[in-house]
C-alpha cells in the first residue's frame, strides 16, 4: 500500500482488512513517515492525536508494520501495489513499481495516456485488455490501472446503462462534493466551508468531462476511442463529511419512458455483482422513489459504500433528470480499486 497515511490510503487499509484474497504486507508513504510504525506515523507529534479517518480501526498487525519511503520501496517486495498518492509523486513512483508489479492507482497521473485504461467496475472492464499493449510498449512486467476522478465515478456508473439502452448526446452535471475529496491537505479550510458551499474545485470540471468520454468509449485496436458525449460539469465543495451528490440532466439519443429508464438502471451490473467478488455490492445502482432521497448522510454507505444511489428520476422537455449519491473514498477510490483487482484475480489476470 503506497500513500498509506492519507485519507484514501486509510480507506485502502480498511478495505483490505481481513480480506479473503489480499493481505497487507508492506506500507509506504512520504519520507516524513518513513522509519516509523504505521501507528506512530498516524499520530500527530505535537498533540498526540491519532489521525485515523475511517470508522473501522486498523488491525494491530497493520499498526505495527513499518512505514517505508515510497520513493525507495522495493518494487518486488509484494505481488501487487495499491497506490493513493498525489499525481506528481505518482508520475515518479508508479512507473518504477509497474515495471515489476501491477499497480492499482487513484492518481490522475496516467489517465490521459493512450495505453492506460481508466477502470470502473461494471462499466468498462473490457478496456483492461489494453494493459497488454501498455506492457509491450513500456517494457513492463506489471501495469498501471487508475480509477477515474471520484466525481466521475458515480456519474459514469449511472450513464453506462443509459448509453447502452438509449444512447447519449449531452450531459449537464452539478456536483456537491464531500470534504474528504480534498483530503487533509490545504485548500478547504474549516472556516471557509463551515455554513458554506465553495463554488469551484480546480481542475475538477475538466477531468469529469474528458474522463467520462474515455470511460464510456470503446476499445479499437490498441487505443480507446472516446465516446463523443458532450459533458458540461459544475463542481462544488459542500459542508458534507463524505459522499458526492450530483444533479444530472441527460439528453438521450432515443426517446423512452420512465419505466424503461428505471429498468435499465436497476438491472445494471447484475453480472458483476453475481460473481461473488468480496468487495462487490448486491447491486451497483439503487433507485429511490422517495423524493427526498438520495442524501449523502443516509445513502453513502449503501452496499458498503459501493452502490450508487439514484433518485428524483424524471423526464421533461429538457431531458432525463436525476440526483445521485456516490461514496467518493470507497467506490470512488480505495474500495473501487480493490474491486477492479478482485475482478482481474478472478479472471486469472493477476
Amino acid at each position: 500500500m503506497i500513500g498509506a497515511t492519507g485519507v484514501a490510503g486509510q480507506q485502502f487499509i480498511a478495505a483490505l482488512n481481513a480480506h479473503p484474497w489480499f493481505e497487507i504486507t508492506a506500507l509506504a508513504a512520504s519520507s516524513r513517515s518513513a522509519g516509523q510504525s504505521y501507528g506512530e506515523a498516524l499520530r500527530d507529534r505535537a498533540s498526540g492525536a491519532v489521525r485515523w479517518y475511517c470508522d473501522d480501526a486498523p488491525s494491530p498487525a497493520v499498526l505495527a508494520l513499518p512505514v517505508q519511503d515510497a520513493s525507495q520501496i522495493d518494487p518486488e517486495c509484494v505481488d501487487i501495489f495499491f497506490a493513493a498518492i498525489e499525481s506528481d509523486a505518482a508520475r515518479e513512483i508508479e512507473p518504477r513499481l509497474a515495471a515489476h508489479r501491477p499497480v492499482f492507482s487513484t492518481a490522475s497521473a496516467f489517465r490521459r495516456d493512450a495505453d492506460v485504461p481508466i477502470a470502473v467496475p461494471g462499466v468498462n472492464l473490457d478496456q483492461l485488455a489494453l494493459i497488454d499493449v501498455q506492457r509491450r510498449r513500456r517494457g513492463w512486467k506489471g501495469f498501471v490501472i487508475p480509477l477515474p476522478n471520484c466525481t466521475t465515478m458515480g456519474l459514469v456508473v449511472t450513464l453506462r446503462p443509459l448509453l447502452d439502452a438509449f444512447g447519449l448526446k449531452r450531459v449537464i452535471m452539478t456536483s456537491m462534493q464531500g470534504l474528504s475529496g480534498a483530503g487533509r491537505s490545504p485548500g478547504v479550510a474549516a472556516l471557509d466551508v463551515l455554513d458554506n458551499i465553495i463554488p469551484f474545485i480546480s481542475g475538477e470540471e475538466e477531468k469529469v468531462a474528458w474522463e467520462t468520454g474515455k470511460v464510456l468509449g470503446r476499445l479499437v485496436g490498441e487505443t480507446i476511442e472516446p465516446h463523443p458525449v458532450v459533458v458540461s460539469a459544475t463542481c462544488t465543495r459542500a459542508n458534507v463529511r463524505e459522499g458526492h451528490t450530483e444533479t444530472v440532466t441527460v439528453e438521450l439519443e432515443r426517446a423512452t419512458d420512465l419505466a424503461a429508464v428505471r429498468d435499465a438502471l436497476t438491472s445494471f451490473g447484475r453480472e458483476l455483482c453475481a460473481r461473488g467478488l468480496p468487495s462487490a455490492p448486491e447491486r451497483l445502482i439503487a433507485l429511490h422513489d422517495d423524493p427526498f432521497r438520495p442524501q449523502p448522510r443516509l445513502d453513502r454507505e449503501a452496499g458498503g459504500g459501493m452502490t450508487t444511489s439514484v433518485g428524483r428520476l424524471r423526464l421533461d422537455e429538457v431531458g432525463l433528470r436525476y440526483v445521485l449519491v456516490s461514496h467518493n473514498t470507497k467506490m470512488g477510490a480505495a474500495k473501487g480499486a480493490v474491486l477492479v483487482a478482485e475482478s482481474m484475480a478472478a479472471d486469472g489476470r493477476l
